[in-house]
């Protein structure tokens, strides 16, 4: 028999370059100056690296978005299609700027700057939800950034499921940190949620993160907490599972944790266990470390089949 087609991923979200400094010694502070090892212009936005990771890994996807009719908008619909994803529905538009995010980063953690540019205008109106019928997978993320798209998310997210779809879904974080409860419309039609432990203490009101996790795994099916270069944590059916990641150099971990949740519903989709899902996963947040920028050290299936065998 032949090898099963892999599940057709559709991803609506914004679009944006990042402008990656790597290697600060220390951060910057206002009316001073602080030096960066590297500085790089990448492909951005946690919705456009989770795509480039799943068509790196070899599933098909198509991207929803729009972008300035500028060179930053150039910039990320050919470094999308360079990597195998579909920008047939990635609108641009003359009146608008591209986003740009600027992300000052050490081998810990970053800081992020964002404008959001057309990221803040794009609609659902700018969606054909005929696109559901083709796909079985939907992932939404940004939600806190996309002040046009947020009202729609709740629908959006119901009419994939009453296609058929799984769902995912990555709020990220809150700049206003007001963790408003009407996330929890989101949330009913979402079978896997990513977050990161300052967003589940800011979604549940608990600093403890297992508290965290079984309050989120009592709203959705499957909820999953990043820890950063402590690995992950999930929580499924009341079972919690987790994996203590991997021990790199990191380089700029910048888009690694949209590295990660792509490594993660790859795994989901292909039916491993949750602590298979949790090690994949890991294993793609590592690899995209690696290098600068979100989408430069991300895996095909053969590299993340190599990484792992080396990290039995």
């Amino acid at each position: 028999m032949g090898r099963p087609k892999a599940p057709r991923i559709l991803v609506v979200g914004e679009l944006n370059v990042d402008i990656i400094a790597v290697g600060l010694h220390s951060p910057p502070k206002l009316g001073t100056e602080v030096l960066a090892s590297d500085c790089a212009v990448r492909l951005g936005s946690a919705s456009a690296i989770f795509a480039v990771g799943l068509a790196k890994l070899g599933c098909p996807v198509t991207f929803v978005s729009h972008v300035g009719h500028d060179s930053f908008g150039e910039f990320c619909l050919r470094s999308l299609r360079s990597n195998g994803v579909s920008t047939e529905n990635v609108q641009r538009k003359r009146n608008e700027n591209t986003g740009v995010t600027i992300s000052l980063s050490n081998e810990r953690d970053r800081a992020l700057v964002t404008y959001p540019g057309a990221i803040a205008t794009f609609t659902a109106n700018d969606f054909d939800a005929a696109l559901l019928k083709r796909h079985q997978h939907l992932h939404l993320t940004s939600y806190y950034l996309q002040e046009a798209l947020k009202p729609a998310f709740p629908a959006i997210l119901s009419k994939a499921k009453a296609n058929g779809l799984t769902t995912s879904f990555d709020p990220n974080s809150d700049p206003s940190a007001t963790w408003s409860k009407s996330i929890n419309k989101v949330l009913r039609n979402t079978d896997v949620l990513f977050v990161n432990q300052r967003e589940a203490s800011g979604l549940t009101h608990s600093t403890k993160t297992n508290d965290a996790l079984k309050t989120l795994g009592q709203l959705v099916p499957c909820a999953v907490i990043k820890l950063g270069s402590k690995g992950a944590v999930a929580i499924q059916n009341g079972t919690l599972v987790k994996h203590g990641g991997f021990d790199i150099n990191a380089v700029d971990t910048t888009g690694a944790g949209d590295s990660f949740d792509a490594g993660f519903i790859w795994a989901y989709l292909r039916g491993d266990s949750l602590h298979e899902r949790l090690r994949v996963a890991n294993a793609c947040g590592a690899l995209s470390a690696l290098q600068v920028g979100g989408t430069s050290g991300q895996p095909t299936e053969a590299q993340l089949k190599a990484f792992l065998e080396s990290h039995q």
